[in-house]
C-alpha cells in the first residue's frame, strides 16, 4: 500500500470504532504527532504519515479494551498496512499492554509520549474559557503536577516517553499544544 495516509487511517478507524470519544482522541494524537514530526524536521509527506499513525493507534481498543495492541496486526495486515506501520502502532503499548515491541524510531517514541499527554491537554482546554487558544506550557505543567487533575492519564508513562525521546516534558507539551491548537476546531476546542 505504501505509506499510510491520513485518509486511509480515517477509513480504517471508522471500520473498527464507533465511540465518539475515541475519534476525538484519535484526532488529538494525530494533531500532536504532526507537531512532533515538525519538531524532528520531517517533510510534509512524512508529517502526514506520523499523523496517520497517530490517528490509527487505537484501532483495536474499542473491540478489545482488555487486549489492547494484541489485535492490531490481524486487523491491519489484510488491509495492506505495512509491517513497519503495524509495529509502530503496537509499540505504543510497550510495558503497558504488550511487551512485543519497544518504541525504537522517533515516530514510535513520539507516539508513546503524546498518547496520554493529549488527554491532559484536552481536559485542561475543556475547563478554560478560551479552550486551546493561548494555552501556556507553564500552566499545563501545573495541571500535570496535580495528580487529581485528569487522573486517568498516566504521568509515569508520559515521563517515560519523554525520557525515551531525550526531550524535556515541557518541550513535548509545547508540541502537543501547538499541534492541538492547529486542529482546535476539529477537536471541538476552538
Amino acid at each position: 500500500m505504501g505509506m499510510l495516509t491520513l485518509e486511509k487511517a480515517r477509513e480504517l478507524l471508522a471500520r473498527h470504532t464507533s465511540e465518539e470519544h475515541l475519534f476525538t482522541h484519535a484526532q488529538a494524537v494525530s494533531a500532536a504527532m504532526g507537531a512532533m514530526a515538525e519538531h524532528f524536521g520531517m517533510d510534509a509527506a512524512e508529517k502526514e504519515h506520523w499523523e496517520a499513525i497517530g490517528y490509527l493507534h487505537d484501532v483495536d481498543y474499542e473491540q478489545f479494551p482488555d487486549e489492547h495492541c494484541h489485535h492490531v496486526r490481524e486487523m491491519l495486515e489484510p488491509e495492506g498496512v505495512e509491517a513497519a506501520d503495524i509495529a509502530a502502532i503496537i509499540s505504543h503499548g510497550y510495558g503497558v499492554t504488550t511487551e512485543e515491541r519497544e518504541p525504537q524510531t522517533d515516530m514510535e517514541k513520539s507516539l508513546f509520549a503524546v498518547d496520554e499527554l493529549t488527554g491532559i491537554v484536552q481536559a485542561y482546554a475543556l475547563m478554560r474559557p478560551e479552550k486551546m487558544a493561548g494555552m501556556a506550557v507553564k500552566s499545563l505543567k501545573k495541571k500535570f503536577k496535580d495528580k487529581r487533575f485528569a487522573a486517568g492519564c498516566n504521568r509515569e508513562i508520559i515521563q517515560r516517553g519523554c525520557d525515551r525521546l531525550g526531550m524535556e516534558l515541557g518541550e513535548v507539551m509545547g508540541c502537543c499544544i501547538a499541534g492541538m491548537q492547529a486542529h482546535a476546531e476539529a477537536l471541538g476546542l476552538g
